[in-house]
């Protein structure tokens, strides 16, 4: 029908524009905050571009299903502006019998939705938590940076280099911290060098100064050196585990149905879910009065999307406690939105009046 297709392109242009803004807008933001994680050294400063791409993966089902309903509000809301539902209801057809092309345009992106929150979300999430526990396993050596005190992985170290040569292997004017067991030991060198002696680093100090002060309080002890040598670990890293929650499969959430998994399982099946109850609230929200304007409903629409996605946190939070289980949340929000849209939608379609509709009930009840 000409028609549905006109809808159809310009929901597709609408689409389009919505969904380059939101995507220009997460991608300035996420590139701010993985910046600030590199700069506080949570993240290789060399794959930032990895870790910012694979947290917009885990931000574009939220993303597409808001350009969905933006696309949806838009375009219905210019063509109550533009008297085109006038014509559309001349002609015998209901608000009604736009649900079937909007769904038509909807469905490869409600598809797409579905896809990203059970599948690439927490593929994403386990993506970037590896790059964060490999820049984690990295050496203690690797770790040190002219001018700035670096902590250790283990946190049992703590180095400080003024100036380094361009080979990285040897520096000046070197500080370590280190406590171990119930020991803790300063050491300070004027220079110092690495050296490789078969498989194992050795860290060569000359020109320092070693205090080491017992916790046991039996004294402390200070002395000085020519040249100390000690060995450094390649790595005392002390992270593992399984990981947090939504870096774990779908699959996996299913098989443990723990109170955490189901409420990460309980917010991917939400965001397939909110997807398809947004094309029908779209329809109802998108009602406008010509001589008012359009600004007052898409307003509205976004508070409604906000409000919706806070409930679906909301809901995540209560799962996770316990408060709520996982179905009934599944079907009070979800099933309740879609029964309250498919209601208004018929409200709409049927031109009913609020006085009108409760005399009808009533009469019903008698």
């Amino acid at each position: 029908m000409l028609f549905h297709s006109t809808v159809r392109k310009e929901l597709a242009r609408s689409f389009g524009a919505s969904l380059v803004v939101l995507v220009t807008i997460i991608v300035t933001m996420t590139l701010i905050r993985t910046l600030s994680l590199a700069s506080r050294g949570s993240v290789n400063p060399e794959e930032v571009l990895m870790v910012m791409g694979y947290t917009v993966l885990g931000y574009l089902p939220t993303v597409l299903t808001l350009s969905l309903f933006i696309a949806i509000v838009g375009t219905l809301s210019r063509m109550y502006r533009d008297s085109e539902m006038v014509i559309w209801f001349s002609a015998g057809r209901g608000l009604s019998s736009l649900v079937r092309p909007l769904f038509a345009f909807a469905w490869p992106v409600l598809v797409v939705v579905a896809l990203l929150a059970l599948v690439v979300w927490p593929w994403a999430n386990q993506q970037t938590q590896e790059l964060k526990e490999r820049y984690g396993r990295r050496g203690d050596l690797e770790r040190v940076a002219p001018g700035q005190f670096q902590e250790s992985a283990s946190g049992r170290r703590v180095f400080f280099l003024d100036k380094d040569t361009p080979d990285n292997k040897s520096g000046r004017n070197i500080f370590i911290s280190t406590l171990e067991r119930d020991r803790e030991t300063v050491t300070s060198a004027r220079s110092g060098r690495v050296e490789t002696i078969g498989d194992a680093q050795f860290l060569l100090l000359q020109n320092g100064q070693r205090m080491e002060n017992s916790l046991k309080g039996d004294g402390m002890r200070i002395s000085e050196f020519e040249q100390h040598g000690s060995r450094v670990k390649d790595n005392d890293w002390l992270g593992g585990g399984e990981g947090p929650t939504k870096a774990r499969s779908t699959l996996e959430l299913v098989r443990e149905p723990t109170a955490q998994n189901r409420a990460e399982l309980g917010w991917r099946l939400g965001l397939a879910l909110a997807a398809i109850n947004f094309v029908l609230l779209g329809v109802t929200v998108s009602s406008v009065n010509p001589r008012v304007g359009r600004s007052g409903n898409l307003v509205f629409a976004l508070f409604s999307f906000v409000v919706y996605f806070n409930l679906l946190n909301l809901g995540q939070s209560w799962i996770s406690n316990g408060r709520m289980g996982l179905a009934p949340f599944l079907l009070l929000l979800h099933g309740g939105t879609f029964a309250f849209a498919a209601f208004w939608l018929a409200k709409q379609h049927n031109n009913w009046g609020w006085a009108a509709l409760v005399r009808r009930v009533s009469g019903r009840a008698a």
